[in-house]
């Protein structure tokens, strides 16, 4: 009964009714398609992210709401965009970047390597990829006759979007050395004052595409490393197995796998030996 007294307390204060049963379909519906846990105390949150959609459909109940999804559907799409976490930051986890400059780098020249595969999984709005692509542009490596691709993935399409256009907030950016900010960001002016644009020589590093971690990889690697940071955290622990696996096959043999500063990978050994700092080499 107290459930219930909780329940119809919080929907007195809501413009829509939100049951239990109504969080447990959109609990179900995200776990089959992408494979993110949500806890029981996200039901707020569900509720705050789908009233929107609900307001922009002039619907009156998360019944009808729920009942028009479908997977074929461009509202299915808008119901993934709203459900998925995009928190970031440029040069987020600053170690990692340095680890790439100060390490992967030099290493791959020793051996005379002059091919660049990476893959940002789960990219957001862009701000881990285009920091991967400035820490390649300013490394102390020469880098001006290497073969470089970066592949950006997310599941959220609208994400996507905005990343491959590279335009921030001017504040996004305040937090960089004032030498990176004038070497990298077009500043904008009249209408687009108080924005910035990431350089086109970013831009052409990059490419984005939308990939659902759950379905088949078209890409088939090998990897010099990837970046998989704050993902797995959304999943349960079968479902990061199952991803660990895939991912070490398409790094190449001592590769690097980097993640999320509360992600811990050391049940994994038997294919990844932590280097430090949530940097894991492949075995």
């Amino acid at each position: 009964m107290k459930h219930q007294k909780q329940e119809d307390s919080s929907n007195r204060e809501r413009e829509f009714i939100f049951t239990s049963e109504h969080f447990v379909r959109v609990r179900d519906e995200l776990y089959d398609y992408a494979g993110i846990v949500l806890a029981d105390h996200k039901q707020d949150m569900v509720y705050n992210r789908l009233v929107r959609r609900l307001r922009d459909l002039n619907l009156v109940s998360f019944d009808d709401y729920l009942n028009s999804l479908t997977r074929d559907s461009a509202e299915f799409t808008n119901f993934i965009n709203a459900m998925t976490t995009n928190l970031t930051s440029f040069f987020r986890e600053k170690h990692h970047f340095d680890f790439i400059n100060e390490t992967i780098l030099p290493n791959l020249s020793k051996q005379g390597n002059r091919r660049l595969r990476v893959w940002s999984a789960g990219c957001s709005l862009g701000e881990e990829p285009y920091s991967i692509a400035m820490t390649l542009l300013d490394s102390n490596t020469d880098l001006s006759s290497w073969d470089i691709r970066l592949l950006a993935t997310d599941i959220d399409s609208a994400v996507l979007n905005r990343a491959s256009h590279g335009v921030y907030g001017l504040e996004r950016i305040e937090s960089l050395p004032k030498a990176t900010q004038r070497k990298w960001f077009l500043k904008g002016v009249g209408e687009k004052k108080g924005q910035v644009k990431v350089q086109k020589a970013l831009k052409s590093m990059i490419t984005y595409n939308h990939l659902n971690l759950m379905h088949e990889w078209p890409m088939k690697g090998p990897f010099d490393f990837i970046f998989c940071r704050n993902v797995m955290i959304y999943f349960d622990t079968k479902t990061q197995e199952d991803l660990l696996e895939r991912m070490a096959d398409l790094i190449k043999p001592g590769g690097y796998l980097f993640v999320g500063h509360s992600e811990a990978l050391a049940r994994y050994g038997n294919r990844f030996r932590l280097m430090g700092k949530t940097i894991y080499q492949k075995v």
